[in-house]
């Protein structure tokens, strides 16, 4: 049997257009001669759809969307995933055609991610189709983990997913899909969304497995594709993807996400304020690369505290990257401000409040860049600095899209790398070289309170993404002292990440998400 993987990039809410694309791939399948076309999870809605999930209406124009592309699979069968309005709820499904007729729907048993629960209710799970004599097992999302033990008579697993990116988890999941197919016996084929849908980036990457585990077929990353999965053929096997490429993808992914965040809604163009720092330095540079050169940019706003070379390492930054920019100074402003807010908070001693009045003031003028121009404000945190707090609220928190707020500090190092190895040294030498510093003070550098960030991110990273408890932190060698100082700031400073601008999601632990602590709470471990 001929199988048409087809690998689209949809749009939450746009029936009509993702039904185009469907038709469109339905057509390019049938001239390949393919026996049947299958397409991701939700396919029909995009994805995630939150409350849309609860409209009926929503959920009527998908199925008449559906009656629509039935019509077009005359002499093919396809297999197309949408939510589906049943006497218990809203269920993800899976919908057979064949001979231009939806025969039946298959349901997804297991409701395991966070943007689903809520608005998706479990079905029965997996079921069994036959297409032109071909017995399949059609599955759908995440039940393909936890299913097992196929009737002997299933020649392919066809499984529908929105399979989220995130770092570490194309191997993971390719690896399972490995022992799967072996273990089984089976051809396994897996079709996954690609593109950007607000805060998540999907990757693609989906795939063919032979019934001996061998990778047969795999799609491209963060593009669509489209590809035939002949089972009969005797397919040449392929290299499963390694965390070896990690910074690649990586990139790829939050590049993928900011394009797709900016064409999605309408946008064109970003603004960013440059500071000479290597946070800004990357989000300029996705930004060029993801929506042009032409579409970027920045504001330079040195205050009383920022050294010379910063804004000369900034203007070498936009210069190289051929992007627009305009230097604004702000002592004026802040010493009008400081002076102003001297009668009501007093004294003259210089401490946050004062260093805060600076971030606070670019904002100001980068908001009101982005009314007057339409330039959509970039944020270019980390999460590092989201982490622990080091960061101004409606300062430089701001901004109505954060493509690197999910990347700790080492990461945007490496990317900041890996830019410079395939895009030509667009960053300065000077900005990779020099200690990281919010220049809100004379002198003022981040290890002034901490140590360097390797030290704190490998902190961080046991803290969030393996959810190790202090003391286990401490045993593995790391300072007390320092250990239970980073807890403290993660635990005071949720206040501020309640308030953050959409941050892409590019690990399997991001703030607000995956790791969502209660604002107001006393729990002290």
């Amino acid at each position: 049997m001929k199988i048409a993987i087809a690998q689209l990039n949809y749009t939450v809410g746009d029936v009509d257009g993702n039904a185009s694309k469907i038709i469109d791939a339905i057509n390019k399948a049938k001239a390949e001669n393919a026996d049947l076309v299958v397409f991701a999870e939700q396919a029909l809605s995009g994805t995630p759809g939150f409350d849309l999930l609860r409209k009926t209406t929503f959920l009527e124009l998908c199925e008449e969307a559906l009656v629509e592309i039935a019509s077009c699979c005359d002499g093919i069968a396809a297999i197309v995933g949408l939510p589906l309005l049943t006497a218990e709820g809203t269920v993800s499904a899976a919908a057979l055609i064949q001979d231009r007729k939806v025969l039946r729907y298959v349901g997804k048993k297991y409701i395991t991610a966070r943007r689903e629960m809520g608005f998706l209710v479990p079905s029965k799970g997996f079921e069994y189709v036959t297409v032109k004599g071909h017995k399949c097992a059609v599955i759908v999302g995440d039940d393909l983990s936890r299913e097992h033990d196929f009737d002997r008579s299933v020649e392919t697993v066809v499984s529908i997913n929105a399979r989220k990116y995130g770092k570490g988890t194309m191997t993971r999941r390719y690896e399972m899909m490995r022992n799967l197919s072996f273990v089984e016996g089976k051809n396994l084929v897996l079709v996954n969304q690609v593109g950007g849908s607000t805060e998540i980036v999907y990757d693609g990457t989906s795939g063919a497995f032979n019934n001996r585990g061998e990778l047969v077929m795999m799609l491209k990353s963060f593009e669509e594709d489209f590809r035939i999965f002949d089972t009969e053929a005797k397919g040449e096997p392929v290299t499963i993807p390694s965390s070896g490429d990690r910074t690649r993808m990586v990139y790829a992914a939050a590049r993928c996400g900011l394009r797709d965040f900016f064409r999605k809604n309408g946008y064109e163009k970003a603004c960013i304020g440059l500071s000479g720092g290597i946070d800004s330095a990357v989000v300029a540079c996705l930004a060029a690369d993801a929506l042009g050169k032409e579409n970027v940019r920045a504001l330079l706003m040195p205050s009383p505290f920022s050294p010379d070379d910063s804004v000369e390492d900034a203007k070498e930054l936009a210069e190289r990257l051929g992007i627009r920019y305009d230097v604004i100074p702000i002592s004026e402003i802040y010493g009008t401000v400081t002076d102003t807010l001297k009668p009501v908070i007093g004294g003259t001693e210089f401490d946050a409040t004062e260093e805060n009045i600076q971030t606070r003031i670019r904002t100001v003028l980068l908001m009101a860049l982005q009314n007057k121009t339409d330039h959509i404000l970039l944020n270019s945190s980390n999460k590092s600095e989201n982490a622990l707090g080091f960061c101004t609220l409606y300062g430089d928190t701001a901004g109505a899209f954060s493509p690197t707020g999910d990347l700790y500090k080492g990461e945007i190092y490496d990317i900041a790398r890996y830019i410079n190895r395939t895009q030509g040294d667009p960053i300065p030498e000077n900005i990779l070289k020099k200690e990281p510093s919010s220049e809100l003070h004379p002198g003022q550098k981040d290890t002034d309170i901490l140590p360097p960030y390797e030290v704190v991110d490998a902190i961080l990273f046991r803290m969030i993404e393996e959810g190790q408890h202090r003391e286990e932190i401490i045993n593995a060698g790391f300072d007390s002292q320092v250990v239970e100082k980073i807890h403290g700031m993660i635990m005071r400073n949720e206040k501020k990440r309640y308030q953050f601008p959409p941050v892409l999601r590019l690990s399997a632990c991001s703030f607000g998400h995956e790791r969502l602590m209660p604002l107001t709470n006393k729990y002290g471990d």
